[in-house]
């Protein structure tokens, strides 16, 4: 059975995970916390999206995140 299509109109709340595969840790030291918060700070100056929380765990991170404008994420559509 195919996966629902998501809801992801402009102004929509997004609830974004990305974990270890099988609960490994996916930030083995505090330089990839730092790296992670670095490369996300730039993706915010980048993209017109707005973050609003986010939680750095060894295994796993969180975001909650909306956008206010269709954005269009690869170098390919930008214009």
């Amino acid at each position: 059975m195919p996966r629902q299509s998501r809801d992801d109109r402009a102004g929509q709340f997004f609830h974004v995970v990305n974990r270890g595969n099988q609960r490994q840790e996916v930030s083995h030291k505090s330089a990839d916390y730092e790296t992670f918060v670095k490369v996300l700070s730039e993706g915010l100056t980048r993209y017109p999206v707005e973050l609003f929380c986010f939680a750095l765990m060894p295994n796993h991170r969180r975001l909650v995140l909306t956008r206010p404008r269709i954005v269009r994420w690869c170098e390919c559509c930008a214009g």
